[in-house]
């Protein structure tokens, strides 16, 4: 979950707080906030990245705290596309930072913006080019920070998305029209972040696996993209939805996990998220075979040892719950 908290992208004592709560939580799986790829990739001018080698080392220490709790922990790499240079969510105003007020030009498939914000420049073959080379070198310095894993982004209607999308890639180049020219670029990153990390460290790759609406991304595109990252390297989908364009989304518990279950048919590993608050509900996704993993976002916001409480409800014996040593006397 983004926290809006960084300095030119620098990850802050306050990451090194909330993911290392988290950790001390019990979470067997951190993932950072939407960690940015390039300064133009953010999301807000207070956006975390990862694109230089002072966030590389800032982002080090929380890793360090993250693994002395027992924890791993992986860097989501991320570009914002049209929907970058954005305040953030509790400022007072709403849509995008004007250049002269510290924001910058946005760059998507199509020249088309996004509902509120201004329109962004229409990416050419040379910054399609630096896109992935920008993926490829941030998941470098993560694995130099020391991260476990990475996360690609392609989901909530960031630029990977955007380029999925027929909503909102009209291009009529090797990167638009069909399912698969618009899904060149993700693999296109997947390919060039494979090469970048070790063979032996997972890949994930977040996708929203439907626009929810008539036309628009779909789950039988997602389930044939998920073939294709597979065979690319990739270890997980993280199974999330919507995000592109203004949409009616049917929220409720779990309201994704049906789309997890669906992406599984690929026949590659697929993590559940959205709704999941209780461990009950979160062991039912497991145990039924609807997703290999489940992931908790605003849940985790609001309670940093969910895991803990987990245990306990599920009848994990005490001894083998996840406390520190610091708090083990809580468990009893």
């Amino acid at each position: 979950m983004c926290q809006y908290s960084s300095v030119d992208g620098v990850p802050s004592d306050w990451h090194l707080v909330h993911l290392g709560a988290r950790a001390a939580g019990g979470f067997g799986l951190l993932l950072t906030e939407a960690a940015a790829v390039s300064p133009e990739g953010r999301i807000s001018p207070q956006d975390a990245g990862i694109w230089d080698d002072d966030q590389a080392e800032a982002w080090s220490r929380v890793v360090d705290f993250a693994h002395g709790q027992g924890s791993v922990i992986g860097a989501q790499l991320a570009h914002a596309g049209r929907k970058a240079s954005t305040y953030r969510p509790w400022a007072e105003q709403r849509g995008t930072v004007p250049v002269g007020e510290g924001g910058w030009e946005t760059y998507a498939p199509s020249a088309e913006a996004f509902e509120g914000f201004d329109a962004p420049i229409a990416l050419d073959q040379d910054g399609i080019d630096r896109v992935i080379s920008d993926f490829a070198t941030a998941a470098d310095r993560a694995v130099r920070a020391g991260f476990d894993t990475v996360e690609i982004h392609a989901a909530h209607g960031y630029l990977l998305h955007q380029f999925l999308s027929p909503e909102s890639n009209h291009r009529t180049d090797a990167y638009g029209g069909s399912p698969e020219a618009r899904a060149k670029l993700l693999r296109e990153v997947v390919l060039a972040v494979r090469t970048a990390i070790p063979d032996a460290m997972p890949l994930l790759v977040r996708i929203s696996a439907t626009d929810w609406t008539e036309g628009g991304w779909d789950l039988d595109a997602s389930v044939t993209l998920a073939r294709r990252l597979r065979e690319d390297g990739v270890d997980l989908v993280d199974v999330s939805s919507g995000g592109n364009v203004v949409a009616d989304i049917p929220v409720g518990p779990g309201y994704q996990v049906p789309l997890a279950a669906g992406v599984r048919q690929a026949g590659l590993p697929v993590g559940a998220v959205g709704l999941i608050t209780e461990p009950a509900q979160a062991e039912q996704v497991l145990a039924t075979g609807q997703a290999d993993a489940v992931l908790l976002a605003r849940a985790a916001l609001r309670e940093p040892g969910w895991p803990q409480r987990a245990a306990r409800e599920l009848g994990v014996p005490v001894e083998e719950q996840p406390w520190p040593p610091q708090y083990r006397r809580a468990a009893r």
